[in-house]
């Protein structure tokens, strides 16, 4: 078992989740630092219980996120299966968009490598659920945004515009 996560304020709360059922099921939890690139350059760290308390409130992810070339390319790939089988890593848990989802069934089907998806992404485009983890999160963050610059904008006799 391992997490692999995009970087936004919604994977800590997929993280959290992730990790304490891994555990409640006996599983050994591996986080993956830096998405793919991370995988291919092998920067697993072993995840208790006692590593993602707190992290709910805050935002970003802990584990990074970064883009990889590397892992577009089928040699990346190859590279990132090798990290995974020496570290005895047999599943994926992928808190991510639909790129991320790509490149996770490309690698599971050359592989034969288990990943399950967690769709996390504020735009709210993933084909197959009505709501994204991360989507109200975000639009409720604007909204509130908004309505502290109405109250400035009001409290100034001034409009302002969004």
């Amino acid at each position: 078992m391992a997490l692999s996560s995009g970087g936004h304020l919604q994977d800590v709360i997929g993280i959290d989740a992730v990790t304490h059922a891994a555990i409640a099921h006996e599983l050994k939890v591996v986080g993956i630092r830096r998405g793919y690139q991370g995988m291919i350059e092998g920067d697993f760290i072993p995840l208790k219980a006692s590593d993602v308390s707190g992290i709910l409130q805050l935002g970003g992810t802990m584990l990074k996120t970064a883009r990889s070339a590397a892992f577009r390319t089928p040699e990346g790939r190859e590279l990132a299966y090798q990290q995974l089988k020496i570290n005895d890593i047999d599943a994926v848990v992928v808190i991510v968009g639909d790129g991320s989802f790509t490149g996770a069934l490309e690698m599971s089907l050359e592989f034969n490598i288990s990943f399950v998806g967690i769709p996390a992404t504020i735009d709210n485009d993933m084909y197959g659920t009505d709501y994204t983890i991360g989507y109200e999160t975000a639009l409720n963050s604007v909204v509130e945004a908004v309505d502290k610059i109405r109250d400035t904008a009001r409290s100034h006799g001034r409009i302002f515009f969004c």
